[in-house]
């Protein structure tokens, strides 16, 4: 089955340390959940400058785990700068949504958490 991340940029950056990279799943846990839901919470009250700083903030985190909603992030980051409404950025919302609550899954079973 395929993961919604990957392992490459972990092993990298950890140096291959098991251990470390179980501490980077661990904080990628405790941090991503919260700034998920609030941004969340920022499109759908459509606070688009809210929505920017949570996108903004979560970007490195998916990149460093290799996940492939990274457009989605960036498409929010840009919608939060213009004057639509906020039925533009619901379907990007739905692919991190869906894609992330994946990852926590994927990340408590691999690594035990």
């Amino acid at each position: 089955m395929t993961k919604e991340y990957t392992k490459e940029n972990l092993i990298e950056i950890a140096d291959g340390d098991e251990e470390f990279i179980k501490v980077l799943a661990q904080t990628f846990l405790d941090e991503i959940p919260p700034d998920l839901h609030a941004m969340e919470d920022a499109i759908k009250n459509d606070n688009k400058d809210l929505a920017y700083q949570f996108a903004h903030k979560m970007k490195p985190n998916i990149e460093m785990f290799g996940i492939s909603i990274l457009k989605d992030i960036t498409s929010i980051e840009a919608w939060s700068k213009t004057s639509k409404n906020k039925s533009a950025a619901m379907p990007h919302l739905e692919r991190v949504l869906t894609t992330l609550n994946k990852v926590f899954e994927e990340l408590r079973n691999d690594f035990d958490l």
